[in-house]
């Protein structure tokens, strides 16, 4: 597991580019954390870099966006971004079939993932907590969002499930050393 800590929205984006930057086609990756933890904030911060230009907005609602990547990113040409909240059953996870989605040259960022992610396969778990000890720093001129949020630190914790990850994991440390804790 590795854990970071980052202090502004522009580090949380900097910290979801570093994983995009290693994504590959069939990758899922489970956003967990509480209500306004910054999962979707990371889920925008990694489709930029993998070249999304249309809002990404949570799919709380639709339970699942799709968004064409521009070019083919490591074997992948669409970024899925999917919010179970207020999915109830195990069987309308499934429904969803998710990791299909992945085996089709997708990526699949899941919100709210870990509440079945026994469900899932190999994947990578990212949770997000508010980082009470920095909200001292927080200028709110520099870090608020599109929504108009005034952004916080955040601690985030990285921890693959399966040996999908193995061979991209000191790429991934390396990537994120400057957030390490």
């Amino acid at each position: 597991m590795m854990e970071l800590r980052v202090r502004s929205l522009a580090e949380t984006h900097a910290v979801a580019a570093a994983l995009a930057g290693l994504a590959r086609a069939g990758d899922l990756i489970v956003l967990s954390g509480e209500m306004g933890a910054g999962k979707t904030a990371f889920a925008k911060g990694f489709g930029a870099a993998l070249g999304v230009a249309e809002p990404i907005t949570s799919p709380t609602f639709t339970l699942v966006h799709r968004y064409d990547l521009p070019a083919a990113v490591h074997g992948a040409d669409v970024l899925h971004h999917a919010d179970l909240y207020r999915l109830e059953r195990t069987t309308e996870v499934a429904d969803l079939a998710l990791e299909e989605l992945a085996d089709d040259r997708g990526i699949v960022l899941v919100e709210w993932g870990d509440v079945v992610e026994a469900l899932f396969g190999d994947h990578l778990d990212v949770h997000l907590d508010l980082d009470d000890d920095l909200d001292d720093d927080v200028d709110p001129a520099e870090d608020v969002d599109l929504e108009g949020v005034v952004d916080t630190g955040r601690r985030i914790e990285i921890s693959a499930v399966g040996p999908t990850w193995a061979s991209r994991w000191s790429r991934l440390v390396d990537a994120c050393e400057a957030f390490a804790c």
